[in-house]
């Protein structure tokens, strides 16, 4: 597959996944480890993260220029400081997760389980929430937990960044239209950052792979048109619809992936004890033999059956003349 055409859908997947809760980076590390698309850095699968956080400033243009243009009002630099806590708490943690080597997994397991636990998370709160009124403003006990459910999802790629960060906030009292705009208004700094975090290390400390700036810039763009599509339908969406979809989506794609896991783990078994086998079964030689020069011996022969001439026929005419002859 050609590389742009590769890039070219996983920025789809990420535009896509991004602010729906159902994990972007799950979703990515799971076409790469399955081998469904060629396997990418962390630097391209954090980076392109960045496209999606510029759509949210073109899907809440009027909602950040209002911010903007109302500094001086109380309750507008009550809001933003306290994006600001959810934000540094998250950077903080995010920055020492880094310094402790943390690396996004390999593995499929891990994101399918996370995928599945976040499914059943979801349909859990959504009905445990069913006909109670939210508030819609942010104290900032929402802030400091939502920073902390933002950090876990970084952590456990499969959880869902935006679905930690709302359902968290709707468990604390906020409505749900309200944890979706602070969710996604708390992405911006949140992947500008982690991106531009990326982009410099891979700057000032290249790896022995050189990296391909214009397909990351290709993935990122797609990344930014698909998620200002997707955010502008989930505005509406979230105005008169519950995410319980999504859980179940999340339960299905972890029972599949889980399910794969599991086949793919006893093909490997399968194929482990094939391998013992034929070496348990390959002719050896003794010590004694290797000294006196024999050749190998295999430990053990099968029986062979004494080779019977047929009862009737030009075989058995055959047959009974060579033994004539024989005598």
């Amino acid at each position: 597959m050609p590389g742009w055409l590769a890039v070219t859908i996983l920025g789809i997947i990420e535009g896509i996944t991004e602010f729906l809760p159902i994990s972007s980076t799950g979703h990515l590390l799971l076409v790469e480890n399955t081998h469904l698309l060629p396997q990418q850095s962390d630097l391209f699968n954090i980076t392109i993260q960045s496209g999606a956080a510029l759509a949210v400033l073109a899907a809440f243009s009027a909602r950040v220029r209002d911010l903007l243009l109302r500094l001086g009002d109380p309750a507008t630099r009550d809001y933003l400081a306290k994006l600001v806590l959810a934000f540094v708490i998250t950077g903080v943690g995010g920055l020492t997760a880094k310094k402790l080597g943390f690396m996004l997994p390999k593995e499929v397991s891990p994101i399918a389980w996370a995928t599945l636990i976040g499914g059943l998370v979801i349909l859990v709160i959504e009905w445990a929430l069913r006909g109670k009124r939210l508030s819609s403003e942010v104290t900032w006990m929402m802030a400091a937990v939502v920073g902390l459910a933002q950090l876990l999802a970084a952590v456990f790629p499969g959880t869902s960044r935006s679905a930690a960060t709302i359902m968290i906030a709707m468990v604390l009292g906020l409505s749900r239209p309200a944890a979706t705009e602070f969710s996604f208004l708390l992405a911006v700094p949140t992947l500008l950052a982690a991106g531009g975090f990326e982009t410099l290390h891979a700057l000032r400390h290249p790896g022995p792979m050189p990296t391909d700036w214009g397909l990351l810039a290709l993935g990122t763009v797609v990344s930014a048109i698909t998620a200002f599509l997707v955010v502008r339908w989930l505005i509406r969406w979230v105005q008169t619809h519950s995410f319980t979809p999504f859980g179940w989506y999340r339960i299905a794609t972890g029972v599949v992936l889980l399910a794969l896991v599991a086949g793919t783990s006893r093909c490997g078994s399968a194929r482990n004890a094939s391998r013992v086998f034929r070496v348990q079964t390959t002719w050896r030689r003794s010590p004694a033999s290797i000294m006196a020069g024999e050749k190998s011996k295999p430990d053990r022969l099968p029986a062979r059956r004494p080779k019977t001439p047929p009862r009737f026929g030009p075989g058995r005419l055959l047959s009974s003349g060579l033994t004539e002859w024989q005598a």
